[in-house]
């Protein structure tokens, strides 16, 4: 057996890339020496070098990971700041103002009624003196109270700053929503825990039943979608007349302060013309200056799926004691920190409010339509 004959030889420690040059090439043939072979004959060796110089790397497949060439961050830009998201409407606030009576940790909201007793007679020298008197009651309204609170870890807190976000206001922003939607839907919708007397301006118990408004001349319709200007204001002349004959006229609706609540659904249909330009809103302006008119999405479909409309006078001067007010809402603590909690790595915040819904202390100054 012959043995094999070693060619060359490199050391680990001098291997190192190979440095040709031009005068290098016409000893090509040498490099087959240290293992790197073009052709056997020049021919060969001319043709595979011309390859090589069109392809060069070109052929040799990827390494690393196939991506495009320029990072896609470095692509974007940033709009400033952050889009919000929107809730509805809050309007309890609007229709019935805030009353700020009691504290947080009471039960409940008390309303006195006083009512004079007694009819005047005729006179006589021996007869006995007939007497006055008074008789009261007490209406009653539970105070419910919630909570909502947050908790920032520091890691949380580091990286939203990143982003320019500071999570804690951001969190503590939420919390105080939370209780404002909470206390807005209570305002109107009342709270039912089981016993509880807790109402809305819905939902109270003292107010009169609803009236379906005329249908439409068309049809038997009520929507005021299919009603023109002149059947929208019938409509509301009805609902006047009715709070001045309900009230035994001590409510004028032309010249007392009323507020006209409607259901967000119907409200731009207020703005139906007659074929002069002439308005429904532009009469109430006109007819019932102290009238104020606010929409609610909370009117939408609320007596039974109808749309509905309040009428309702703000105040009266019947010798009461109190504020005169029609619509009250108790509202012990809109918004009251509990305390901070400070941890570890994070901190907790909690806070609470407290509310004893709506209360309607004259029945007879509201009247409510349905249908529209």
């Amino acid at each position: 057996m012959n043995a094999l004959r070693e060619l060359s030889y490199i050391a680990p420690r001098d291997v190192r890339p190979i440095q040709m040059t031009g005068q290098d090439v016409a000893d090509y043939e040498l490099l087959s020496n240290i293992g790197i072979s073009f052709g056997k004959n020049p021919r060969d060796a001319a043709r595979n070098l011309r390859e090589m110089a069109n392809y060069a790397m070109d052929s040799q497949g990827l390494v690393t990971q196939a991506s495009i060439g320029v990072p896609i961050q470095f692509l974007q830009e940033w709009m400033p700041g952050f889009v919000g998201f929107n809730t509805a409407a809050m309007k309890a606030d609007e229709l019935m103002g805030i009353s700020t009576v009691g504290s947080w940790h009471l039960e409940e909201v008390v309303q006195g009624i006083l009512e004079p007793v007694g009819n005047a007679v005729p006179y006589g020298d021996y007869t006995n003196v007939p007497l006055s008197s008074w008789n009261t009651n007490f209406v009653r309204r539970t105070v419910v109270r919630f909570e909502k609170g947050l908790k920032v870890g520091s890691l949380e807190a580091a990286r939203a700053a990143e982003i320019r976000v500071d999570s804690a206001s951001t969190k503590r922003g939420a919390s105080a929503r939370a209780l404002e939607i909470q206390r807005n839907l209570i305002g109107f919708n009342g709270f039912n825990s089981g016993n509880d007397r807790t109402y809305g301006f819905l939902n109270d118990t003292g107010l009169p039943g609803y009236v379906t408004v005329a249908a439409s001349g068309t049809g038997s319709t009520t929507t005021w979608s299919t009603k023109t200007m002149l059947q929208i204001i019938a409509d509301l002349q009805a609902a006047a007349a009715q709070l001045q004959i309900q009230s035994q006229d001590t409510i004028n609706p032309q010249d007392t302060e009323c507020t006209l609540a409607v259901a967000t659904a119907v409200y731009q249909y207020l703005s139906t013309p007659s074929d002069l330009g002439y308005s429904v809103i532009k009469y109430i302006k006109d007819t019932y200056p102290k009238w104020r008119i606010i929409s609610a999405p909370q009117l939408n479909s609320a007596n039974g799926g109808a749309n509905v409309f309040y009428l309702y006078a703000e105040k009266v001067e019947d010798g009461g004691s109190d504020d005169s007010r029609v619509w009250l809402q108790c509202v012990p603590a809109k918004f009251m920190a509990l305390g901070v909690e400070k941890l570890a790595k994070s901190y907790v915040e909690d806070y609470t409010n407290a509310t004893a819904g709506a209360m309607c202390k004259r029945p007879y100054a509201v009247v409510r339509y349905s249908g529209v």
